[in-house]
């Protein structure tokens, strides 16, 4: 008897300090930031002349123009600025580089000027935005020159890194640079840029992404995903390069983008 009340003494004990050890704390749940995703409609399509290696993109006094690099295995491209006829799909050149001594990039107008980068030269052009007279040249410190748009007080440019480059519109110097970063981490190969209502776009090359970058911090706000207009485009001319290409036009609150050898123009619509 003695025994049997022993080891229910033995257990209730055993019970009490076991339901009265601590809990161990729980691991913390780590959550992987998310990059808030930016929703688009397409409002029309157009055409776009397939010969266009699309490096920059932008509306100047109501008319679209683009700026074309000039690939070697693509024989039939050029290093040209010209002129969209959105219904037409025809191209009017304004300007145009030697293909064999320069790669032509993105573009810009500020101040009545149109500048624009070359890839590998260390090295713009300035064109007057009328006539497209020749006006100079001007170095720059990249080793790459991508994509140009401005703020309507200096020019901002890419160079495939992670960093925008500010340049005053005088005399090209730079004036400070910007890091992006996506959620902490360096963002790399920042190509096409466009500025709509205090922020920068962006086309980030080899993605079919946009992002909205904000021009204070270098910090993505938001992300677009445009894989169902690079299918589509695909589907129409399979032989397309990359998305890049954004252009807003400030008058009509219209954005439109493209691709290199893209057999279409899309005016798209989000919130901005």
């Amino acid at each position: 008897m003695r025994s049997i009340i022993a080891c229910v003494f033995c257990l209730g004990f055993l019970l009490l300090f076991s339901c009265n050890e601590p809990e161990k704390p729980k691991e913390p749940v780590s959550e992987t930031p998310v990059t808030p995703r930016i929703e688009y409609e397409v409002v029309k399509i157009f055409p776009h002349d397939t010969n266009l290696f699309t490096e920059g993109l932008l509306v100047y006094n109501g008319q679209l123009f683009e700026s074309s690099g000039a690939p070697e295995d693509a024989p039939q491209t050029h290093s040209v600025i010209g002129v969209n006829d959105l219904s037409t799909g025809k191209f009017t050149k304004k300007a145009e580089i030697d293909r064999i001594k320069y790669f032509g990039e993105g573009i810009s107008i500020l101040n009545g000027k149109v500048f624009q980068l070359t890839y590998k030269n260390q090295q713009g052009f300035i064109y007057d935005a009328t006539t497209f007279r020749q006006l100079g040249t001007f170095p720059f410190r990249n080793k790459e020159g991508w994509s140009l748009t401005t703020d309507g007080h200096n020019l901002i440019m890419s160079d495939g890194t992670d960093e925008l480059s500010f340049l005053e519109p005088e005399h090209q110097k730079e004036i400070k640079t910007l890091k992006v970063t996506e959620n902490g981490m360096p963002l790399n190969q920042i190509n096409e840029l466009e500025y709509i209502k205090g922020f920068i776009y962006a086309n980030v090359w080899t993605t079919n992404a946009i992002i909205k970058i904000d021009p204070a911090t270098g910090h993505v706000l938001g992300r677009m995903d445009l894989s169902s207009l690079v299918s589509e485009a695909r589907n129409k001319n399979p032989g397309i390069d990359v998305l890049n290409g954004i252009a807003y036009d400030a008058d009509s609150d219209k954005v439109y983008v493209t691709g290199k050898l893209w057999p279409y123009v899309y005016q798209i619509k989000f919130p901005h």
